[in-house]
């Protein structure tokens, strides 16, 4: 005789949340995980339940700490808790709280730190207008300030001196180009705490200025030949490199830095009047020609290459969830795969500016000026564009004058 299946409240639970499981893997499926990545967190998250039901809870009282507490359970012995696992259980409960079962997120009290944190965020962004690329890169360093020197706590004992001591003990060994732009978001978060009333004194002129010279360095550039070379050599026939050939005839035919090709959307191209709009930096967007190759790419990739996705992004992750680029790192790996496909990586940080560099290079090398280089790169100011005068050797070997010598009397 069999034995009837528990209609207790265990079970209840038990049928709750699997009915809720079909839903999440069904949104799961329409947002195009594949079925190996379904069948996987399939396998997880009934695993989840099945240890919910057994500890009697409901889904009211699942929150992260319940997912902490499943993948340390003595029953997973053996299992190392993953950082995937604990993402899909993340968006297991993401799900559930969409559809008001579980509990809604509660939100902890702010401490002081970071109430003071996110007041430099909004500043920065209310009152100084920066984009929120910058905003991320400017937050890290006064989080870490804010840490370190136990603000606004100890707000009190901050002078010029231990400003002075925090750059220099965080720029041993790092690339000037980090101390720069370390040094440049400690004086604007000092900035902001003097305008705020947070401290009595600007400490931002207590930061020593980075000697970097301008202009010092020769920009890497590829010659034309190495630029075709390197997109001929993507291979158009997959859907991953039907993306990659349509980044990098942006980046070689128009010069988009990595972050405007991330931040391209499907309206910014107008078709009709062959125009691509470009959002650039400042939040500034700047109208460029949409070139025919570079036209046909784009043409190809929405059509045959581009998931179908609710995103405006043009350009959308290869797996799922198919949603924009995270950021501009995306397109700079493309491009380096690229070079590296046709043994063309230079030697040290190489990205998606190489590209940049080498349309102005051919620019100025084919007689055009400085003022059109830094109209086609949208510029702001021409001291930038000269950077590209010191590539044009020959030119610059026609006026470089004899090195001094002196003849020897016998």
């Amino acid at each position: 005789m069999s034995r009837r299946r528990s209609s207790g409240p265990r079970s209840a639970i038990a049928g709750g949340l699997e009915a809720h499981l079909k839903e999440f893997l069904a949104a799961l499926a329409a947002a195009g995980y594949t079925k190996t990545t379904l069948h996987s967190k399939r396998w997880l998250v009934r695993r989840f339940v099945r240890w919910a039901r057994d500890a009697q809870l409901a889904g009211t009282d699942l929150d992260e700490a319940c997912i902490g507490t499943f993948l340390a359970h003595p029953s997973r012995r053996g299992c190392k808790p993953r950082k995937m696992e604990r993402a899909t259980l993340r968006q297991f409960l993401a799900h559930l709280r969409s559809a008001g079962v579980a509990a809604p997120l509660r939100a902890s009290e702010p401490s002081s730190a970071e109430v003071l944190v996110q007041s430099y965020v909004e500043h920065l962004r209310s009152d100084r207008g920066l984009c929120d690329r910058s905003v991320q890169v400017y937050a890290p360093f006064a989080r870490a300030f804010v840490a370190e020197q136990e603000l606004p706590k100890r707000v009190a004992y901050l002078d010029a001196s231990a400003v002075r001591q925090y750059l220099l003990d965080r720029c041993r060994n790092r690339s000037g180009s980090f101390v720069k732009l370390l040094a440049a978001a400690l004086r604007s978060f000092l900035r902001f705490l003097f305008v705020d009333g947070g401290t009595p004194v600007d400490f931002s002129t207590a930061v020593p200025p980075v000697r970097r010279w301008r202009l010092a360095g020769v920009p890497p550039f590829l010659t034309a030949e190495e630029v075709e070379q390197v997109i001929a050599a993507t291979d158009r026939s997959t859907a991953r490199g039907c993306r990659a050939h349509a980044m990098l005839l942006l980046l070689a035919r128009l010069g988009l830095r990595a972050g405007e090709v991330v931040a391209l959307e499907l309206d910014d191209i107008h078709w009709d009047v062959g125009e691509i709009v470009v959002r650039g930096k400042g939040r500034l967007h700047d109208n460029l020609p949409l070139l025919d190759d570079v036209g046909e790419a784009l043409a190809l990739y929405i059509r045959e290459a581009r998931n179908p996705s609710s995103s405006r992004r043009v350009f959308l992750r290869r797996c799922a969830p198919y949603v924009g680029l995270s950021g501009p790192t995306a397109v700079c790996l493309v491009a380096r795969q690229a070079l590296r496909r046709v043994d063309l990586l230079p030697a040290g940080r190489v990205g998606a500016h190489i590209f940049r560099h080498s349309l102005a290079t051919r620019m100025i090398r084919r007689g055009a000026s400085l003022a059109e280089i830094a109209q086609v790169l949208r510029h702001r100011s021409i001291d930038t564009t000269q950077l590209y005068a010191k590539v044009e050797f020959e030119a610059l070997g026609a006026v470089a004058l004899p090195w001094p010598t002196v003849e020897v009397q016998q």
